[in-house]
C-alpha cells in the first residue's frame, strides 16, 4: 500500500501525486466564517471585467484567468452560474477561496476542522458548498506524523460560508487505514458521494449530514504507483449521470459505472481507448458527455483534455483528445462563464516541493 513517509525532495514523476489525491473533514459543530484577506488580478489575451463589470463581448476569445492568492495551491474548483463565481479549496490553507473571472481573491470558508480543503462542489439547488478535506501531512494545519488519517465531507452555507455539518467518515470505517477522499458528486435528490482513493471505498452522504459505506468492490481497487510518494492509487474523480448511475475515474485511466440502484453490478466501461494516466478530474457537460484532465507528470508531457462519449447507457464511450495544457501539473476541469470549460493549475508542485507560490491559473480549454 502506501509509502509511510513524504519525501519533500520530490523527483518530477512523483509529483503527479498531488494531481491524483483527494481530501478528508473531521467532524466537528464548529462554524466557518467568511473573510476577505487575499487578491487578485486576471491577466488575459483581452481586457475582462469582473463578476460586477461588463460582460465578455461574443467577438473575445476566453481568456487564461490568473488568480493572486498566495500560497492557496487550489486542486479542485467550481463554477456557480448564477453568481459567475469560482469557489476553490487550499490544500496548503484549508480554506476555500472564491474569485470571479477578474482573477481577485477571498476567503469564503475559514473552518478549523479543515486541514486541505480538496473536492469543491457548488450545490445552488440547496444553497451549500460541498467541500472534502485530507491531511496531506505539507498544509499549515496538518499533523506531519499523521498523513493521510483524515476522510470527511462539509457542507458550508452559500451565501455566508458558515458550516451546515461535517462528517468523520474515518468512523464509518474504524479500520486504520490511510484515506483521501479524492471527490463528490451529487445526485438530484442531494444526496453526496465520495471516492476514496487509497480504499476501493464509496461512501453515500445523505443531505443532512449521516454517512454509510455505499460501495466497497475490487473493481476500484487502485493499480497506479508514484514513485517516492503513494503506491496503489485509486479512484480519482466521480460524477452522477443520467440513468441514476455514478461514473468513476481510476487513476490508470480506466472508469467504473456503478448503478446507485444497485451498486454491487458495477462494471467497468468499454472505452475506444483508455485515458490518459493518470486522470485527475472530470467534468460533466450539459449535454451528457464528460470532459477529463489527465495529468503529464509521470512523462513530463503536456496535460490532456478528453471528451468521453457515452454510449449504451454508459455501457461503453468513445474517448477523443480535444486540448492539451502545458503546465502537466494542471488537476481539475470546470465550467466557465459563458459556456466556457477552463483547467485548474494550482501550483502543486510548489506546494509538494516546499516552495512559496503567488497565485494559480485557470486557462480556457476545448472540448469538441
Amino acid at each position: 500500500m502506501k509509502k509511510t513517509k513524504l519525501r519533500i525532495a520530490l523527483s518530477s514523476a512523483a509529483l503527479v501525486a498531488a494531481v491524483a489525491t483527494g481530501t478528508a473533514c473531521a467532524a466537528n459543530d464548529s462554524s466557518a466564517g467568511s473573510g476577505s484577506e487575499d487578491s487578485g488580478t486576471e491577466r488575459t489575451g483581452t481586457e475582462r471585467t469582473g463578476q460586477s463589470g461588463t460582460a465578455q463581448t461574443e467577438q473575445e476569445a476566453p481568456g487564461v484567468i490568473e488568480a493572486d492568492g498566495s500560497n492557496v495551491f487550489p486542486h479542485s474548483l467550481d463554477h456557480d452560474a448564477e453568481s459567475n463565481t469560482f469557489f476553490a479549496g487550499s490544500l496548503n490553507q484549508g480554506k476555500v477561496f472564491v474569485f470571479g473571472p477578474d482573477g481577485q481573491v477571498r476567503t469564503h470558508i475559514d473552518d478549523p476542522e479543515l486541514v486541505s480543503a480538496q473536492s469543491v462542489v457548488v450545490d445552488r439547488d440547496r444553497d451549500r458548498v460541498l467541500v472534502s478535506n485530507v491531511d496531506y501531512g505539507l498544509a499549515e494545519r496538518s499533523n506531519p506524523e499523521a498523513a493521510f488519517r483524515i476522510a470527511g465531507v462539509g457542507s458550508y452555507d452559500l451565501e455566508t460560508g458558515e458550516q451546515d455539518w461535517c462528517v468523520d467518515l474515518t468512523a464509518i470505517t474504524n479500520d486504520g487505514r490511510d484515506h483521501l477522499i479524492a471527490d463528490l458528486t451529487v445526485a438530484p435528490d442531494g444526496t453526496i458521494y465520495a471516492v476514496d482513493q487509497l480504499t476501493p471505498t464509496v461512501f453515500r452522504v445523505e443531505p443532512d449530514g449521516s454517512a454509510s459505506i455505499f460501495l466497497r468492490s475490487d473493481l476500484l481497487r487502485g493499480t497506479l504507483d508514484i514513485p517516492d510518494f503513494l503506491n496503489d492509487v485509486g479512484m480519482s474523480a466521480v460524477e452522477w449521470v443520467e440513468g441514476d448511475q455514478l461514473i468513476i475515474s481510476m487513476a490508470d485511466g480506466s472508469l467504473v459505472r456503478v448503478p446507485v440502484r444497485s451498486p454491487e453490478d458495477a462494471q467497468p466501461v468499454e472505452l475506444s481507448a483508455p485515458l490518459a494516466s493518470p486522470t485527475a478530474g472530470m467534468r460533466l457537460q450539459e449535454d451528457g458527455s464528460i470532459v477529463a484532465v489527465s495529468s503529464g507528470l509521470l512523462s513530463g508531457a503536456p496535460a490532456e483534455i478528453q471528451r468521453v462519449e457515452p454510449g449504451d447507457g454508459w455501457a461503453e464511450a468513445t474517448v477523443t483528445v480535444t486540448d492539451t495544457v502545458e503546465d502537466p501539473v494542471t488537476s481539475d476541469v470546470t465550467a466557465g462563464p459563458n459556456g466556457t470549460t477552463y483547467a485548474l493549475s494550482g501550483g502543486l508542485a510548489d506546494l509538494l516541493a516546499g516552495a512559496p507560490n503567488d497565485g494559480f491559473t485557470l486557462t480556457p480549454v476545448g472540448t469538441d
